[in-house]
């Protein structure tokens, strides 16, 4: 029954991730590596490539500061009562229950043109939706509850006790933080960092919503392929999804060989 069930197992990974991964790198190859390499780089894919980068870098980078705040505030913060615990940490996992093309919608009906704050912000020129501030906000909801969640378990486990002797002993909130807590959070924050960088690069539904996908302006890799597959360019479809599946793969990777030397740094 074991036997059975593990190859049941790898038929399932072997037809929902490896399959599909084999057809999208003979797809991008079909033509040849020259095709792979025009379809890659066409002004519009490295456009595309440029703004998905901006928006994981910025976006990795709010959501590691904001996070790891957050976590804090959770778990340190005295002036949550009990009752709002459970509200907050609602509020925190609501990215991983709602569409992300209901949350493109949000930010259209919250700083749309046609909205108080977003004729607010173009009368400062400043445009929200159907541009690139728009597109971090949207990807910044989606990612959020990430770096929170691996964060949070970990201030969770090493307590107080450490923190309240460097107190007492003289250290200000900064020293205590980087001296004390930072050793005992620091795997959870780069955890936090990778699957952040993994998900905001390939997040597609609200960032289509929010954008609008115009090409050279608020197209990003994602919404590239789905407009070359929409145009039957197969080819470019598969070659832009190759690059971002061999990201996304290498990242995940480099997760799993943090998650062992940390296992050997914390055995020894």
């Amino acid at each position: 029954m074991r036997k059975i069930l593990i190859s049941i197992s790898f038929l399932v990974i072997f037809l929902l991730i490896m399959l599909p991964f084999l057809g999208i790198t003979f797809g991008a190859f079909e033509e040849g590596p020259q095709a792979f390499i025009n379809a890659l780089v066409r002004p519009e894919a490295l456009h595309a490539l440029k703004i998905s980068f901006i928006i994981v870098l910025i976006v990795t980078l709010l959501n590691t500061i904001v996070g790891v705040y957050v976590s804090l505030e959770i778990v340190r913060g005295s002036w949550i009562s009990r009752w709002l615990k459970p509200v907050i940490n609602a509020l925190i996992d609501l990215p991983f229950a709602v569409s992300p093309v209901i949350v493109g919608l949000m930010v259209i009906l919250i700083f749309g043109p046609n909205t108080a704050l977003g004729a607010f912000f173009e009368d400062h020129n400043m445009k929200i939706v159907y541009a690139i501030p728009g597109m971090i906000l949207a990807t910044m909801f989606i990612t959020f509850p990430l770096m929170v969640r691996e964060v949070v378990p970990l201030l969770e486990e090493i307590g107080t006790q450490s923190e309240e002797a460097s107190a007492t002993l003289g250290a200000g909130p900064w020293r205590t933080f980087f001296q004390i807590t930072w050793p005992g959070i620091r795997w959870g924050v780069v955890y936090g960092l990778i699957l952040t960088i993994a998900r905001s690069l390939g997040e597609f539904g609200s960032i289509l919503v929010v954008s609008g996908n115009i090409i050279n302006q608020t197209q990003t890799a994602t919404t590239l392929v789905y407009q070359d597959a929409e145009q039957f360019q197969l080819v470019a479809a598969n070659s832009v999804a190759f690059v971002l599946g061999l990201i996304s793969i290498t990242i995940l990777l480099t997760l799993e060989w943090l998650k062992r030397r940390s296992e050997k740094v914390s055995s020894h």
